[in-house]
């Protein structure tokens, strides 16, 4: 059993490393952010919709929730969209660092969506990100658009997380990945054909680009997503909680190896950068011990 633990303790690091490289691989493909995340979505949506086949896992939803399910697509593509935009237009560092504040936006509006009151040690916490991003805002760098795009990037992760939060309790987690996939990729789709997107130099991509839209969209979408879902039946959520905030770390040391001098910044940005990471691991911290009373007073 403990050996069970270990390995999938050791597969949950693994998961969290992939979603780090994401961002790399954003960085790495030419093209620009819509079509690479029409690529993705659909990509991963078929890979995605054979999984679910295969499992026998049915597909049938109410159309209520089908309408949902589309919204919290374009959600998603939206979300996608303007990290990998920001990732264009400044790096990955300075894009991971902000989405980081992805935690503060759902202590904002987790009380709004689900009708609870305010915390205050996460309103405490926001602002300490508020801090770091003063820190990293203030900045003589052209990164200014990199950072208000990561933002709502972090933004739009905050509310379509807790939309699924509750369709997860209605539904199979691989049929609602694979409808919200497939609908932000036919959105785009629908974008693409008013616009007139869809020419031979759309089609018209490099082999390495080939290859690391395929490694993104079944690696670092398809696979790390069916595979959180398994390691958290084994493990708490406090370890699942604490590892996952290591995801900007694993991107911006990944990103600074891989890429080279594009990544190396200033020291203040790395003080703003620690100030963001460490209020998002505190936060998690407090909140499960939290969760462990209240759970050893029910007992």
């Amino acid at each position: 059993m403990q050996n069970d633990k270990l390995k999938n303790y050791l597969h949950l690091h693994l998961i969290v490393f992939i979603w780090g490289f994401t961002a790399v691989l954003g960085a790495l493909i030419s093209i620009d952010a819509l079509p690479l995340v029409w690529y993705r979505m659909l990509l991963a949506s078929m890979i995605l919709g054979v999984f679910v086949y295969s499992k026998k896992k049915n597909f049938k939803v109410t159309l209520r929730s089908l309408l949902g399910l589309l919204g919290t697509g374009g959600l998603i593509a939206l979300h996608w969209i303007t990290f990998f935009g920001a990732i264009k237009v400044s790096n990955v560092s300075v894009t991971l660092a902000c989405v980081s504040t992805g935690a503060f936006f759902t202590a904002i509006l987790e009380p709004l969506i689900y009708r609870r009151k305010i915390i205050w040690y996460e309103i405490f916490f926001g602002l300490l990100a508020v801090v770091g991003l003063y820190v990293i805002f203030n900045l003589k760098t052209d990164y200014t658009l990199g950072i208000v795009l990561a933002l709502v990037a972090a933004f739009l992760a905050a509310l379509f997380s807790i939309i699924n939060g509750k369709f997860s309790k209605v539904y199979d987690a691989g049929v609602i990945s694979f409808y919200e996939l497939l609908s932000g990729a036919l959105l785009i789709t629908l974008y693409f054909l008013v616009n007139g997107n869809f020419t031979n130099e759309f089609f018209d991509i490099s082999f390495s680009d080939i290859f690391y839209l395929f490694l993104l969209a079944s690696v670092c979408t398809a696979y790390a997503f069916m595979s959180s879902v398994k390691v958290m039946r084994f493990l708490s959520p406090y370890t699942v909680m604490l590892t996952t905030n290591l995801e900007p770390i694993y991107g911006i040391l990944l990103a600074y190896f891989i890429l080279g001098d594009s990544e190396k910044m200033s020291f203040q940005f790395y003080v703003g950068a620690f100030i963001i990471l460490s209020t998002v691991i505190a936060n998690g911290v407090i909140k499960n011990r939290k969760k462990r009373k209240s759970t050893l007073k029910a007992r």
